[in-house]
């Protein structure tokens, strides 16, 4: 199957999701968008209301300063993938619970090995302590991680069916809304990014 059937087939099934109680909530489900041959995939926390009401990640006043400082990094928004480890918004915008990550988590893997990219940003601590967690890594605090270079396995090496990336974690752009010095601090993680695309 091509990518593109591979995307769709992954989104009916998010759509049709039940195995968690946040579908009862949520507009529209946001698996992802991005070219899907993307180099560098981006990988947040879930949903918030704007992306909600319109299914896309990184809509909102975040997703605007991604925007920015994608840019500033020497990036476009239009040649990463951007997704989330949950793809339905938690009620009041709270974090997600261990057992909704559980559930929703395997979609993301999957979203992974579809995609293939090179280097994942992991955006903020529960997508980083995700990624840690699932690469055999220990993460100690998205502040003290954030900036490293890390070279990770996913997927299922045993069956043939996986991924080598590097992942950089960094702060969420929600958090440069409240203390704009982070902002530098996410700019230069990205900027991290294209330069080991540029790299090979």
């Amino acid at each position: 199957m091509s990518r593109e059937a591979l995307i769709d087939a992954l989104k009916r099934e998010v759509e049709a999701c039940r195995k968690c109680n946040l579908w009862k909530n949520r507009t529209n489900v946001v698996v992802g968008e991005g070219p899907l041959n993307a180099e560098i995939m981006l990988i947040g926390e879930a949903p918030g209301k704007v992306e909600d009401e319109t299914g896309r990640p990184f809509v909102g006043p975040a997703g605007k300063l991604l925007d920015t400082l994608l840019l500033e990094a020497g990036l476009r928004r239009e040649e990463v993938y951007i997704t989330n480890i949950v793809k339905c918004r938690p009620p009041g915008n709270r974090d997600p619970s261990d057992y909704e990550v559980k559930a929703c988590t395997p979609y993301l893997e999957r979203q992974i090995l579809i995609i293939r990219p090179r280097v994942i940003v992991a955006l903020g601590r529960h997508s980083a302590a995700w990624l840690y967690s699932r690469a055999g890594l220990k993460f100690r605090s998205i502040t003290r991680e954030r900036g490293g270079v890390h070279r990770i396995v996913l997927g299922y090496p045993l069956l043939g069916d996986y991924v080598k990336a590097y992942l950089i974690p960094t702060l969420h752009p929600a958090s440069a809304l409240y203390n704009p010095s982070y902002r530098v601090l996410i700019m230069e993680d990205l900027k991290l990014a294209a330069q080991l695309i540029k790299k090979g």
